[in-house]
């Protein structure tokens, strides 16, 4: 027997239980991967809280990395001990064992350890998308990033700043925007005392930004749309605050023929090409050095509870993995 997070109904972070789990032998079509690090991320709050339901009981969580352990009869180009990453699903990841879809596996450099791919993936390639397919941005573009300091927000001011963007970032305090610029954030401000949508004013003498990545959602949605310029684009890709809501799209005509978009990875990675392409471009970056993974809190899978209380109370900077 083997062990993984489950959960029996929604609710408080209490309801996550460690259980002994038989996994059984992979599909045709699966890979049976056995866990060196999981990645945690806001949505397993949603799925855990109920925001976005599940059916009962469940697994947990997205993203993972590990070595294969068997593969199904139809799968052709994965084989047993490669080193193997993936996010997007399907749910489950919150565990020491699992077999999974082979089509959803990619096979992980060798230069990039487990830790570092199961941190990166889901974050990583989130920034791939929004930076490189919602609002492709180039050289002399102003974007703003809420979350700065966060898992996504360190990996799209890298990114950025190697695209030769410049970014501003709002931060919760000083410790978060120091860690924001030594990773590309040319601008920061601390959103716990100072107006984000006059300092982004400020900072772009008026004119206001091309592209927000907001996601936080409830609190800071109007305001971000008061930071673009005419026909920017809002990219909100998250709702850490709460749900937006009911909103007037006429007011995108008053603000400036703005636009919004609620992407998700979950479209961007749903055809084998697009994963297999964005995540190469994901590593292409990691590797090179353009982009470093901040893994920066580690917790024993069993201890996921905690992990998710130290994330939704904002004690974690970067990415954080759970350890088998």
């Amino acid at each position: 027997m083997t062990h993984a997070i489950r959960f029996h109904a929604p609710g408080a972070p209490e309801v996550l239980c460690w259980e002994e789990v038989a996994v059984g032998d992979a599909a045709p079509n699966e890979a049976r991967v056995r866990h060196h690090a999981v990645g945690l991320n806001f949505i397993d709050i949603y799925h855990r809280t109920g925001a976005y339901p599940l059916p009962m009981p469940s697994g947990i969580g997205l993203e993972g990395a590990g070595v294969v352990e068997a593969v199904g009869s139809a799968v052709m180009d994965l084989k047993v001990g490669d080193r193997v990453a993936y996010a997007g699903g399907p749910i489950g990841a919150y565990a020491e064992v699992r077999n999974i879809p082979a089509d959803r596996l990619v096979k992980l450099p060798d230069s990039i350890d487990f830790k570092t791919g199961a941190a990166m993936m889901l974050q990583g390639m989130t920034a791939q998308y929004l930076l490189r397919r919602t609002c492709p941005v180039q050289a002399g573009d102003t974007i703003l990033i809420h979350a700065a300091a966060g898992g996504v927000g360190l990996i799209v001011c890298q990114w950025a700043r190697a695209l030769g963007v410049t970014v501003i970032g709002t931060v919760s305090s000083d410790e978060k925007a120091a860690l924001a610029k030594a990773h590309g954030c040319d601008h920061t401000i601390i959103y716990t005392r100072e107006n984000f949508v006059e300092r982004v004013r400020e900072i772009t003498g008026g004119k206001g930004v091309r592209v927000v990545y907001d996601s936080i959602g409830k609190d800071t949605f109007m305001g971000s749309l008061e930071c673009l310029q005419p026909l920017g684009m809002m990219a909100l890709f998250g709702a850490a605050s709460g749900p937006v809501p009911l909103f007037d799209l006429g007011l995108l005509a008053k603000m400036g023929s703005l636009f919004i978009t609620r992407p998700t990875l979950f479209t961007y990675v749903a055809q084998r090409k697009d994963l297999v392409a964005i995540s190469g471009d994901l590593f292409g970056m990691v590797t090179s050095g353009k982009v470093k993974i901040e893994v920066n809190q580690t917790y024993a899978l069993k201890d996921a509870a905690q992990a998710q209380i130290d994330l939704v109370a904002r004690k974690t900077t970067g990415s954080t993995v759970l350890l088998t």
